[in-house]
């Protein structure tokens, strides 16, 4: 199993003064535990569930290109990209720059989005949900597309690129892996069945039928459900000394028996560095050959 750390909030200790070299130390601490994945939220105002909409939020992809910069190792996405958020040719070509840029290692996660406050905030255009889906599904042909340096003109209900041209292309052959966070049995792991190598699913109680979902939906798809990485998002406290470590090992364990392969989520106080070696001491070898 692979681990991954979320970096879900930025009101830090330091303030915005030192959220810069507070993020490169955190990153670089990540890295050289031996995280799988580094990854940060597709947010502009801070989410609920994490605090008021006031708190500190940097943008994603500004963020995963100043991360590339100090990390050498882990693989860098958002969990996930607001599909609406921007437009597809463009997104194509951001997620292809960090791929570039970091030697081969960006991922592009994607949803619907979810958050109206912010996008009617901020301007951004949010229509009904079931337009986002059409949108995101759009969207996933056109990267695929342009990273598969297919420059023909795309025509879709919402979008159309007269020429899709991608130079450079990306260094992760064939591309970069797709993640679409979310459950939705209906067209979210459908979705997942017909275009992604990876889904990730939070830790609700019907986490086995998800997957049973998600199985039906690649069968129908003619897609070989093994070959897709399943995540699950984790919640990663060990506790100030490492007290907790054994409690997380086992719940890794029981996810890495209902079939998951990496767990991805914020770990307590990951500021202070500290968490983050007890991972990459105690954690990461322990769930390796899960």
């Amino acid at each position: 199993m692979q681990l991954g750390l979320q970096i879900p909030d930025y009101t830090w200790p330091g303030g915005p003064a030192r959220l810069g070299a507070d993020l490169a130390t955190v990153a670089r601490a990540a890295d050289d535990a031996g995280f799988g994945f580094i990854s940060v939220m597709d947010h502009f105002f801070q989410i609920r569930g994490v605090g008021p909409a006031e708190r500190e939020m940097l943008e994603a992809y500004t963020t995963l290109g100043y991360l590339a910069a100090h990390t050498s190792r882990a693989k860098l996405l958002t969990l996930v990209t607001g599909a609406v958020y921007r437009y597809p040719g463009v997104l194509a070509k951001i997620v292809t720059t960090l791929d570039v840029l970091s030697g081969g290692r960006a991922w592009l996660g994607i949803g619907a989005a979810w958050n109206e406050q912010e996008a009617k905030g901020l301007g951004i255009p949010f229509p009904p949900v079931a337009e986002r889906f059409e949108r995101l599904e759009e969207t996933l042909q056109i990267c695929l597309q342009m990273w598969n340096g297919d420059e023909t003109p795309y025509r879709g209900t919402h979008y159309e690129l007269d020429r899709p041209l991608n130079s450079p292309q990306a260094l992760t052959k064939p591309h970069p892996p797709i993640m679409i966070g979310g459950g939705g049995e209906r067209k979210t792991l459908r979705f997942v069945a017909r275009y992604a190598q990876a889904c990730n699913l939070f830790p609700t109680p019907d986490l086995a039928r998800k997957l049973d979902v998600l199985r039906a939906h690649c069968d129908e798809e003619g897609r070989v459900y093994d070959e897709i990485s399943k995540s699950c998002y984790f919640i990663f406290d060990v506790g100030p000394k490492g007290e907790k470590a054994n409690e997380v090992i086992d719940s890794l364990g029981g996810l890495a028996a209902m079939g998951f392969d990496t767990a991805i989520g914020a770990v307590a106080n990951v500021w202070e560095i500290t968490p983050l070696e007890i991972i990459g001491s105690q954690v990461i070898p322990a769930v390796a050959d899960l």
